[in-house]
């Protein structure tokens, strides 16, 4: 099994029409034998992320015109879960205060990235108040996603600084 993540980018900033867009995909995956592992939604209702579980990418046809209220969709694109488990993830229905997205350099590999990943983590300890959660990093290390608790956007910048990893984008989840 692989997991994949799709990104919802979202026509109209409604709470209820993310949550149909959200339930759409997890009924098209359910369909398809594909288990939804955990979906997040940017505070401001713009981008819905969800996580997908399945055999094979071939697995995940999401027909894009059934989802209402969703301008585009992209992915699914395989990607690799670092610093949690998968089960406790679905236990903790995966909350998170804050999402970083990384562009990744195009010279920075899988591995290279999972070294610097490991060797860098430590250095969280600096900002106490900001927990590192889980990272979802894509399988062409075009971008990872990483969660993170924190009490505010500031803290969680300080604490990407101490692990010396840029930001390119920066959301504050929807709870």
């Amino acid at each position: 099994m692989a997991l994949y993540l799709v990104e919802l980018s979202i026509e109209a900033a409604d709470r209820p029409v993310v949550e149909a867009a959200i339930a759409e995909v997890s009924r098209q995956a359910a369909e398809a034998g594909v288990e939804l592992v955990e979906s997040q939604v940017t505070g401001d209702l713009s981008r819905a992320y969800v996580v997908l579980e399945a055999r094979s990418r071939g697995d995940l046809r999401l027909d894009a015109a059934r989802l209402p209220g969703v301008a585009s969709v992209a992915g699914p694109d395989e990607v690799r879960l670092v610093g949690a488990e998968l089960e406790d993830i679905r236990r903790a229905k995966g909350s998170a205060d804050y999402l970083v997205e990384w562009d990744i350099p195009e010279d920075l590999g899988m591995d290279d990235y999972l070294a610097r990943k490991k060797a860098r983590a430590p250095l969280y300890a600096q900002v106490p108040e900001v927990s590192f959660l889980r990272t979802y990093v894509r399988e062409d290390t075009a971008k990872c996603l990483c969660f993170y608790d924190g009490p505010d956007e500031p803290a969680v910048l300080r604490a990407r600084e101490a692990v010396s990893t840029p930001v390119s984008r920066l959301f504050e989840l929807d709870r």
